[in-house]
């Protein structure tokens, strides 16, 4: 295991890399002077150029990407220049509040998509299975902001049950905190839900007619034994696979989300850096996201030793 995880670890490194190359270039490459954009009105010729000088943006590109990279390496990935925050405080002051949608949406896609995807393995080719996998289709053209409007019109505004609205943070008030994720939850829940299931159900509709699965049956396992044990697991891959790809999807319908319900995460950090041309800010959210995208998969992959332990020892 420790020889598996030190090769994932050796790939890790070079995507990382190339991840800073990729998201320094593409701030870099946007139109626009960042040295006018900070001075605004006050902007001269002179001013500019001192500014520029200032900043290092006079440099080669390739240089001033190395200047970046050891700043990144120690911990500095800038300060904005309209609040003089830093990104760092920035992003992990916000990171929380996106880390908890996330993570309550994901949890909820799969409460949703797991029990649906067996129902439908085991009842395949029936009235219950056509509907269900016909449901999740129709789903899938249903894009976020539909859906986050449709909750909010029915649950705040005609049933008041639950906040459109209105971040409180969990120590303050945990139950809440709760209320103000429930419907920017279940909208990435809603969007997440479909693909999982159909993914699981075409694995679990493989599994179950392995032999396996027959000689399970033949020695009188529980139903829900060979269900959950014998076929889940083996399953699971794919599952897993797609999840972890989902991850940058559900981080773009997170930024959405997040903006229609007024939460103070990563997301709406983002847009306002884009709205205020503050492009020290964006370059290290898109930094930090990214990176964080690229654990995640790491993350997969460790799972998949634990799924299927012929992986770690390359016999897969």
């Amino acid at each position: 295991m420790a020889k598996f995880l030190g090769r994932r670890l050796l790939y890790l490194l070079p995507v990382l890399l190339a991840v800073t190359l990729l998201t320094f270039l593409v701030a870099s490459l946007l139109p626009g002077d960042l040295a006018t954009t900070i001075l605004g009105d006050q902007a001269t010729p002179e001013k500019v150029a001192a500014l520029r000088a200032e900043m290092g943006l006079d440099l080669p590109i390739w240089q001033r990407y190395g200047i970046w990279l050891w700043g990144v390496l120690h911990g500095d990935l800038g300060r904005s220049f309209r609040t003089g925050e830093t990104v760092w405080a920035a992003v992990t002051a916000r990171l929380p509040v996106s880390l908890e949608l996330m993570v309550i949406g994901v949890v909820l896609s799969l409460v949703i998509a797991i029990p649906l995807a067996i129902l439908c393995a085991v009842k395949s080719g029936t009235a219950l299975d056509r509907f269900f996998t016909g449901l999740a289709f129709g789903k899938l053209s249903l894009p976020n902001y539909m859906v986050a409007i449709l909750l909010i019109y029915l649950f705040a505004v005609e049933l008041n049950w639950l906040p459109a609205t209105g971040w409180v943070p969990f120590a303050e008030d945990p139950l809440a905190n709760l209320r103000s994720f429930i419907l920017p939850a279940v909208t990435l829940a809603f969007a997440e839900w479909p693909v999982l299931m159909r993914v699981l159900r075409s694995d679990m509709i493989a599994t179950l007619q392995e032999d396996y699965i027959a000689m399970a049956k033949a020695k009188g396992l529980r139903p829900a034994r060979i269900l959950l044990v014998h076929a889940l697991k083996p399953s699971s891959l794919t599952l897993v696979t797609v999840a972890g790809i989902n991850i940058g999807r559900l981080i773009g319908g997170a930024l959405i989300v997040e903006t229609i319900f007024a939460l103070p995460g990563i997301g709406r950090l983002l847009v306002g850096a884009i709205y205020a041309r503050d492009f020290i800010i964006l370059q290290g959210v898109v930094l930090f996201v990214a990176a964080g995208f690229v654990v995640v998969n790491f993350i997969v992959d460790m799972l998949y030793a634990v799924l299927d332990p012929r992986i770690r020892h390359g016999r897969a």
